[in-house]
């Protein structure tokens, strides 16, 4: 059950990030952005001495959120070059 929780969860992170970016990723790269900005949003929030994703609550939405937007960013450019 964990992991459907998982796919969920990054497919509405990664659903708003798109939003949030004016991208269209489709679902698959919306669930994936979604759970590896997880991952980068906790990266980010231990670098700055906080918790990252703790569970399924409004503070890891928010961190994953973050982390997913970056992504994102990163992905964009690296879209340019």
């Amino acid at each position: 059950m964990g992991i459907i929780i998982w796919i969920i969860f990054g497919a509405i992170v990664g659903w708003i990030a798109s939003l949030i970016m004016g991208t269209n990723e489709g679902l698959i790269l919306d669930i994936i952005i979604g759970i590896v900005g997880a991952v980068v949003g906790g990266w980010l929030m231990s670098f700055f001495g906080k918790v990252g994703v703790t569970g399924f609550n409004l503070y890891s939405f928010l961190v994953a959120i973050i982390g997913a937007v970056v992504l994102i960013t990163i992905i964009k450019t690296l879209r340019r070059a």
